[in-house]
């Protein structure tokens, strides 16, 4: 049996998620399972998922996903690159997975593993370095070095944010595991456009209105729970940001170059987000880094709390297919896993590092403050009371 991996967020999981993971099924001749790597609660863009990830979970199995295993916060939110580093040490650790699958715009594996290859050489990190400077954003410093390398045409995929990611999956991918990509259909990234495929921030816009009419040929079930919005958690974000010592704001992640510093200005200048992400934006500072800063302020995330890789494999939810997986993980994962949170701290069940308990400590209060996103606030604790996702 081959087994499939697949990194995403699935928030929420759509009728294109669902084609990707049919089309992937397609090129094998042999019986497959799908694991996914599932960003948790908080998302890459610098906001709260649209939902819970136990929610998103169920909605995955039913789209096809036999095992879905959480992406914890601290990569879940990281860059392109920190992302695809933490999803695909996940998917090796497993022991299980034989070929990542993800999806691009132009459908080429072979033209993004050539990228990869550049992104990766020591030519490329001299190139980049003469191109850095004031002012100048790094996507386009990033573009210009590979554009004198490789030329024009291999630099514009970058342009393209899934070919993009994928190319930062397979800088990652480890030598035993196969790479295939899916050609995206419908419509793009952050569309407005109802095609085939709506975007997944078209479904949130209309979710987040009401318009559940809309979304629902779209989902793999009716769209029952409140939506989530990090708006409710707004002038909680906004105060932190006003009571943060420069020291403090300078210690979170990825705040280097005079951000830390532009985003507490920003804080002072005003109480509604979106115009403290606009404040704070600039040429050099893209609106998704500004809008990660800011989550990492209210999250409280430091730079030094991130481990250079994942220390657990965290289990969402699977089906019969999935169980079979688990059973295989048991002899082949590199990583201590665990079904339920009590897990983490028995000894009697596996041994996790402290490293491990500490990063999940972290993530139970990650899940705490993202309580505090959906209309009717959920309590605390919901990392122990949830249980997984399972379907017979």
């Amino acid at each position: 049996m081959k087994t499939i991996g697949i990194v995403a967020e699935y928030n929420p999981f759509h009728t294109g998620h669902a084609w990707h993971i049919a089309q992937t099924r397609q090129l094998f001749q042999e019986e497959t399972a799908v694991v996914a790597v599932m960003s948790g609660n908080w998302v890459q863009r610098g906001e709260c998922a649209i939902t819970d990830k136990w929610t998103r979970a169920k909605m995955a199995l039913a789209g096809g996903i036999d095992l879905v295993l959480e992406l914890p916060t601290m990569w879940a939110t990281a860059s392109a690159e920190g992302f695809a580093r933490g999803a695909v040490s996940i998917l090796e650790a497993t022991g299980v997975v034989d070929v990542l699958s993800f999806g691009s715009e132009c459908g080429n594996v072979a033209a993004l593993r050539k990228l990869a290859r550049c992104l990766n050489s020591p030519e490329y990190s001299q190139a980049l370095r003469r191109e850095l400077g004031p002012k100048k954003a790094f996507a386009q410093c990033r573009h210009q070095a590979v554009e004198g390398l490789l030329g024009p045409e291999a630099a514009a995929l970058l342009d393209s944010p899934n070919n993009n990611l994928g190319v930062e999956y397979l800088r990652f991918l480890p030598p035993e595991m196969e790479a295939v990509t899916i050609p995206r259909r419908g419509a793009g990234h952050d569309s407005g456009d109802w095609r085939e495929f709506p975007s997944a921030s078209l479904l949130r816009q209309e979710i987040r209105a009401g318009k559940i009419e809309r979304t629902s040929p779209f989902l793999p079930f009716p769209w029952k729970d409140e939506p989530t919005d990090l708006k409710w958690c707004g002038r909680a974000l906004i105060a932190r940001l006003r009571s943060m010592a420069l020291e403090e704001a300078e210690a979170l992640p990825d705040s280097g170059d005079g951000l830390a510093a532009r985003l507490l200005y920003a804080a002072h200048q005003t109480a509604d987000l979106e115009e403290l992400y606009t404040l704070a934006k600039t040429r050099t500072y893209a609106h998704a880094r500004v809008r990660r800063l800011a989550l990492y302020a209210l999250l409280g995330l430091r730079a030094q709390d991130r481990p250079a890789a994942p220390p657990y494999l965290r289990v969402l939810g699977f089906n019969r297919r999935g169980q079979a997986l688990l059973k295989e993980m048991n002899q082949k994962a590199a990583l201590p896993f665990f079904v339920k949170a009590a897990h983490i701290h028995d000894k009697t069940f596996r041994r996790f590092s402290l490293e491990a308990q500490a990063l999940f400590a972290l993530e139970e209060r990650f899940t705490n403050l993202f309580a505090l996103c959906f209309p009717t606030p959920r309590p605390c604790g919901l990392e122990w009371t949830t249980n997984p996702i399972i379907i017979q």
